[in-house]
């Protein structure tokens, strides 16, 4: 099945909601460009399998995300999103999730004109 990608930077959260929620981790990872930066818990950055093997840890959780942009600041190719999130739940294993924060990402346009992740801050302040 083809999933939708960003055709705007304000489009981004959604499109990672959508493949978040899909519980697929390689379709999660189309969200972000190569070498991107992934950061899940303060002041731990990650990239490549690493970025890859910690988005996967919320994922499995088997617990949708809610987002909401507060925010999307552009300069040509480049964007700056702040964005409220949530997962809150019961995980695969039966125990309670909740987890929120307020993301700091950066998403670039490529040169086939979609939206991805550049640096992914889920915790923004804190991270």
């Amino acid at each position: 099945m083809a999933r939708s990608l960003a055709v705007r930077p304000e489009d981004v959260p959604a499109v990672f909601a959508e493949r978040f929620n899909s519980g697929d981790t390689d379709a999660v990872a189309e969200v972000y460009e190569e070498g991107a930066v992934f950061v899940p818990g303060p002041g731990a950055p990650v990239t490549g399998q690493l970025a890859h093997d910690a988005n996967a840890q919320f994922v499995k959780m088997g617990v949708p995300i809610k987002v909401r942009p507060r925010h999307v600041y552009t300069a040509g190719d480049v964007a700056l999103l702040i964005v409220d999130w949530v997962i809150e739940g019961t995980a695969t294993d039966g125990s309670p999730v909740n987890i929120e924060g307020t993301a700091t990402d950066v998403a670039r346009r490529g040169a086939d004109g979609y939206w991805r992740y550049v640096v992914d801050n889920p915790f923004g302040v804190a991270g």
